[in-house]
């Protein structure tokens, strides 16, 4: 210390230096509180030093985050009830991530709290850690990450528990992962249903998590996560016995071992699909079949890598399977086919689907029909081999058929198509024709046959040679006609249409001639006098030769009908105003998009319509202005709303702007009476908010709308 006080003059002390040159005496400095120095002029430093004690020690807040994890897990696990719980794990990522991780085995009730801690009284009481699962969550693109995954799992823990989740992720780095999943499996017991899709970061530990605490899974969909293999279908398979419903989806890495091993576990399965996975075979497909032949009831293979073997499978032991659907199996030959219809093991098979299938041939329909007595749906797709004599031999012999659809079967003519429909028996209900170009007008001289007395509805849509000379044979082949859908046949006349109305004898309740260019005003007029009574839906879309003719002799005559489309026809100012006129009339829906020659002349008229209407179609019609629209808008939402949701769409016209629909929705909520009452605006909201999901129109975003529905249920 005599270096610090006995100094001799100001060379003793050198300017900016340590007093020390060893830096550990410097403690003894430090020590002492008050200390004189002559005044000279010092170099300067960075921070000015401070000798007291009090003040030169840094003093630390103190903070539960400083506890460790272990610690703040055992406070938050004592937490009262679920709220609480919720509340906490807005606090910070790291108290979300491990109230997420606790189980409900972990937690502590309120009474135990209450022992162990006599000072914590809460008048929240939990209303049950397990519940039965009602809730559904979706999360979707970026949204679906691991963080949203904790907070959806601490969330519905406490409030009926989760049922439904689906998962749709993107390939961004930030997606779900087996800490997102892990959360939900112990928060999440009651979970029934889990749909993962492209979650290229979930692997066998993420879905092992979800088998090791969700044990009530019933329905499984996985598609496209590459990072599943066997071992995670697996682990599914040994701990979640009630597995109904299963979907593979694009997993390249799953193959036979995790079939067999869901045949093996799972004695509950109702329903398998498997699509586009090439490590699947003959052998997990036999395996899988053969241990649920007594509940399997639906079945759907599309590109596999499946042969004969897997076919003659399902056609020995799906003796339970009531719907089946084979799409792009191209190892199958006509021997798969004709195996499983003979395998006697489809008795109970009722709607068979095959798509683009090369194996299906004449020979394996045949077979098909016989072997399958309750056969009441086919639905052929794209099958290029398929020619009349395998659809007469099957119409022949699938006595319980009801409905068959054809599509893009090319090698199908008219004689084919008409002899299904005289063979079939007497419960045929529906046919339908799409895209067959073989089908074309013949000279057939038909002997007098019985007519099908049982088809009541027919639609031919796209095959341009479908003319005349075939719907005469309709006419006299199915007198029993309801529903009528003639699209984009362009060689169809009045003179091939006209005796379907005449021979019509139940009376026409739906009829579609979209895309009938050559008909005229002519086939409309006889329609409305011969089937008036009974028409209610009836769609002119694109009919150009139709005039305001059609439309005077609609409201003479059709008092039924509630859905018209007239859109590109040659209606105009005076059709809408003879249908304002009727007194009988009650359109619902009118659709009058690119009528070029509707104005604003028809805005009376349409003001008049619009006390029945719940949808209107103005768009395109150039000649009505955007404020014509705006008023018509304002005017139509004034009328009474009985359970339905009127709609005018205008949106997609360039003349109106963007928010002419948005602006219709969102006007609606303040005022509206409904049977003389005054609905609450937040109630009618509530039902715009739903329609607006089915309907998509309003240019408002879905976040927008998900905020203010959530506002007003407050």
């Amino acid at each position: 210390m005599s270096k610090v006080f006995g100094f001799a003059g100001e060379n003793d002390f050198c300017p900016g230096g340590p007093i020390y040159t060893n830096h550990k005496e410097q403690n003894h400095f430090l020590s002492i509180r008050d200390v004189y120095f002559p005044l000279r002029k010092r170099s300067r430093i960075s921070a000015p030093f401070v000798f007291t004690e009090e003040r030169f020690e840094q003093k630390k807040q103190a903070s539960i985050e400083v506890l460790p994890d272990e610690c703040l897990f055992e406070i938050l696990r004592r937490l009262p009830g679920g709220d609480e719980r919720s509340a906490c794990a807005c606090v910070s990522k790291r108290w979300l991530s491990l109230l997420s991780n606790i189980c409900k085995d972990e937690l502590c009730s309120q009474n135990e709290s209450a022992k162990t801690n006599t000072q914590v009284k809460s008048e929240v009481e939990d209303e049950g850690i397990e519940g039965d699962g009602y809730l559904s969550r979706s999360l979707e693109g970026k949204k679906a990450t691991d963080i949203r995954l904790a907070a959806i799992a601490v969330g519905t823990a406490s409030r009926g528990g989760l049922g439904k989740l689906f998962i749709r992720g993107s390939n961004s780095s930030q997606g779900v992962t087996k800490v997102g999943l892990r959360a939900i499996a112990r928060g999440c017991p009651s979970l029934k249903v889990l749909s993962l899709w492209n979650l290229l970061s979930v692997g066998d530990e993420g879905l092992s998590e979800i088998a090791n605490g969700c044990h009530k899974i019933e329905k499984l969909d996985l598609s496209h996560c590459p990072a599943i293999t066997d071992k995670g279908l697996l682990a599914i398979a040994k701990s979640c016995p009630n597995l109904t419903d299963l979907v593979i989806e694009s997993c390249t890495n799953i193959g036979n071992e995790g079939l067999q091993a869901v045949g093996q576990h799972c004695t509950h399965l109702k329903s398998i699909s498997i699509k586009n996975c090439p490590a699947i075979g003959d052998q997990g497909i036999a395996a899988l079949v053969s241990s649920a032949s007594n509940v399997l009831t639906r079945v759907k293979l599309q590109a596999l890598n499946v042969t004969d073997v897997s076919l003659a499978v399902v056609g020995h032991y799906g003796k339970e399977v009531a719907d089946l659907v084979l799409t792009s199996l191209s190892n199958v030959s006509e021997r798969g086919f004709w195996v499983m219809g003979n395998g006697q093991g489809l008795k109970k098979l009722k709607s068979m689907t095959v798509t683009s299938c090369v194996g299906l041939t004449d020979t394996g329909l045949e077979a098909v029909g016989k072997g399958c007595p309750n056969l009441k749906q086919l639905y052929l797709h794209k099958c290029p081999f398929l020619s009349d004599n395998g659809l007469v031999s099957f119409a022949k012999s699938a006595v319980s058929l009801e409905s068959l659809l054809l599509e893009e079967c090319h090698r199908i003519t008219q004689i084919g198509f008409f002899g299904s429909l005289l063979n079939c028996g007497a419960n045929l209900k529906a046919a339908s024709l799409v895209n067959c170009l073989g089908i074309k007008d013949l000279k057939l001289d038909l002997p007098e046959l019985s007519p099908c007395s049982s088809l009541r509805s027919l639609s031919i849509r796209n095959c341009p040679g479908f003319g005349d000379g075939s719907l005469a044979l309709v006419g006299k082949l199915c007198p029993q006609l309801q529903n009528v859908e003639l699209s984009g046949l362009q060689g169809v006349t009045d003179a091939g249409f006209l005796p379907v109305l005449e021979n019509c004898e139940a009376g026409l309740v739906k009829v579609n001639l979209s895309g009938c260019v050559n008909l005229s005003d002519k086939v409309v007029s006889v329609m409305t006098e011969q089937h008036g009574w009974t028409l209610e839906v009836l769609n002119l879309d694109g009919c150009r030769r139709i005039t305001d003719s059609s439309l005077v002799a609609i409201a003479e005559n059709c008092f039924l009908l509630s859905d018209l489309d007239v859109s590109k026809c040659a209606t105009t100012d005076s059709g809408i105003a003879a249908m304002a006129r009727s007194n009988q009339l009650n359109l619902q829906v009118l659709s009058v998009s690119g009528c070029s020659m509707i104005s604003d002349k028809s805005f009376p008229d349409l003001v008049k319509l619009g006390q029945t209407l719940l949808g209107l179609n103005v768009q395109h019609c150039n000649a009505i202005r955007s404020s014509t629209v705006d008023v018509l808008v304002e005017r139509l939402w004034r009328f009474p709303i009985t359970g339905n949701l009127l709609e005018v769409l205008v949106s997609s016209w360039p003349p109106f702007p963007e928010n002419t629909v948005a602006k219709f929705w969102f006007q609606l909520p303040f005022l509206s009476v409904v049977s003389g009452l005054l609905l609450e605006a937040s109630q009618l909201f509530l039902s715009l908010y739903s329609a607006w999901k089915s309907f998509g129109k309003c240019k408002v975003s879905a976040e927008t709308v998900d905020e203010m529905a959530a506002k007003t249920e407050n």
